[in-house]
């Protein structure tokens, strides 16, 4: 029996040492797709996540993890949900991590508040997911930290004056939707249409789509897709369809310049500007240790992506609220060790807000250049510590 979790208050009266021989055990559920068309998503995360347990054992203060993973396989939600209630009521899990996909995050959401289990998402951006449960914390990202602010650079800097928006219908690819376009509206600029492009499970034909934003003639068109082979098949949809040339000009979040895909995209993705918090081209210190040390564990012709070091940020943070809790994790103490929490990461420096459970980090706006040969990510402008615009600025479900 774990008396040190019934009788918290007495133990710490008795000024009892708890030593290595009894630290606690934390088991961890990890809830990503391993399986299936995702399975490339999981495998990033899972690889973060295990990357930094190796390389920072002492950061858990000396208690053991168990990681107790679940396989999500696509984001429709029931599944993840069913993970979750085996997680909880039969492995007794103190605390849920993983969720790529904003469906899986939210069905499971109802879950947690029975039974008060804290929840880290290491990548599910619907910025208002953290709405749903007061025991949810992000380390990843909100679609507005990249479409908000990728409107208003499209206005200010690229010179659009129209936009079309072509999205994966879906959660975040709505999200993504609109906070391009209320960020490009603010600064100016019109948006023409907004398309939605079929959903997150299998990759469509984005021929008709692409062709009717040709048609179009926007100055801009911004593409949100669940990154993957998704992103692979916009640019060369774009370059079959020859839309650079006919002057438009292909914009997005970092979903569709993942690194993992850069070099499976044809030479036209070079020029493309995205706005995203992580590319594993970052020339500062700690990313360049973190990509080193990532090939030497997974191989050299591997790389992190921003799913990647969420994966290990995200085991930052738990390390973090393990540590401050001393082992005995609960919903509110996980909770309050997050809040305010910064951490010095491979993307640069990242906070919990206290008041929103969410990330801050910087913006950056990424251009894709060819060098040697090979597709690089060259970061042409940061917007710093941006706070998720969705929340700070009280719009739709984030009220």
């Amino acid at each position: 029996m774990n008396y040190r979790k019934l009788f918290p208050g007495i133990i710490a009266m008795l000024g009892l040492a708890w030593s290595g021989a009894n630290a606690e055990t934390v088991k961890i559920g990890v809830v990503l797709p391993y399986s299936g068309g995702a399975a490339q998503f999981g495998e990033q995360i899972d690889r973060g996540m295990n990357l930094f347990v190796s390389q920072h054992k002492e950061a858990f203060g000396g208690h053991e993890i168990e990681l107790i993973k679940r396989d999500s396989k696509r984001p429709g939600g029931d599944i993840a949900k069913n993970a979750v209630q085996e997680l909880i009521t039969r492995e007794k899990v103190d605390l849920l991590t993983g969720f790529v996909f904003s469906p899986n995050a939210m069905a499971s959401a109802p879950l947690i508040n029975q039974a008060k289990v804290p929840m880290v998402i290491m990548n599910a951006g619907t910025a208002w997911i953290p709405k749903l449960s007061p025991y949810i914390a992000r380390v990843s990202f909100t679609m507005w930290h990249a479409g908000y602010p990728m409107g208003g650079y499209a206005s200010e800097s690229l010179g659009c004056k129209t936009a079309v928006v072509g999205f994966t219908n879906y959660p975040p690819g709505k999200d993504s939707r609109n906070a391009f376009t209320t960020g490009f509206e603010k600064a100016g600029g019109k948006v023409l249409e907004a398309i939605p492009m079929g959903g997150p499970r299998q990759v469509p034909d984005f021929t008709p789509f692409f062709q009717r934003v040709k048609n179009a003639k926007p100055d801009c068109f911004y593409v949100f897709v669940p990154a993957g082979n998704h992103a692979v098949a916009v640019v060369k949809t774009y370059a079959n369809l020859g839309m650079r040339a006919a002057g438009i000009r292909l914009i997005g979040p970092g979903d569709i310049t993942q690194d993992t895909k850069l070099q499976d995209m044809p030479k036209e993705a070079a020029g493309m500007i995205t706005v995203h918090h992580y590319s594993a081209d970052y020339k500062t210190p700690v990313n360049l240790a973190f990509v080193k040390a990532w090939k030497a564990a997974y191989g050299a012709d591997t790389t992190p992506d921003f799913m990647g070091v969420a994966g290990y940020d995200g085991m930052a943070a738990i390390a973090h609220a393990i540590k401050a809790q001393n082992g005995a994790v609960s919903a509110d103490g996980t909770i309050k060790a997050l809040s305010g929490w910064s951490y010095d990461s491979p993307r640069g420096k990242i906070t919990i807000d206290p008041e929103t459970r969410d990330i801050i980090q910087d913006s950056n706006v990424h251009k894709v250049v060819l060098k040697d040969g090979r597709m690089m990510i060259e970061v042409i402008g940061t917007i710093p510590q941006v706070k998720d615009p969705c929340k700070a600025n009280g719009i739709g479900k984030c009220k």
